[in-house]
């Protein structure tokens, strides 16, 4: 029996007892009282052992959600360097396709000279 239908028989008991004429006092059954404080003395530990079952239950799903969000906090962040990884390969993969060009600019240009120059000189030597 739970701890608050106890309290709930013993407010009854007392509600039901007889009042003594002028005064405060009450005329109550002391097998029924005694008997509701006894329960009461039984209830309480089993109340207290439910209470620790659930605040163990609790922590415990506490732990879990606290393991789980660490794992998904740890996959994020792997995953975030991974793409952070992957985008240092693209712009350092970028920056070589450029310095290529350029180099290959600059060749067809020091080339494109060379051959202007030699143009010239093998059309004055022509002219002589």
């Amino acid at each position: 029996m739970d701890i608050q239908h106890l309290v709930d028989r013993l407010e009854q008991t007392l509600n039901d007892s007889r009042r003594l004429p002028l005064t405060a006092y009450l005329l109550v059954n002391e097998d029924q009282i005694f008997s509701i404080v006894d329960q009461m003395r039984v209830a309480v530990p089993e109340e207290i052992k439910r209470a620790n079952r659930i605040e163990a239950e609790k922590d415990r799903i506490l732990a879990q959600a606290n393991e789980e969000a660490d794992r998904i906090r740890e996959l994020a962040r792997q995953e975030a360097e991974e793409l952070v990884s992957r985008d240092s390969v693209i712009q350092s993969a970028r920056q070589r396709a450029e310095n290529i060009l350029e180099r290959a600019r600059r060749d067809g240009d020091a080339l494109r000279n060379d051959a202007d120059a030699y143009v010239v000189e093998v059309l004055m030597k022509l002219e002589e």
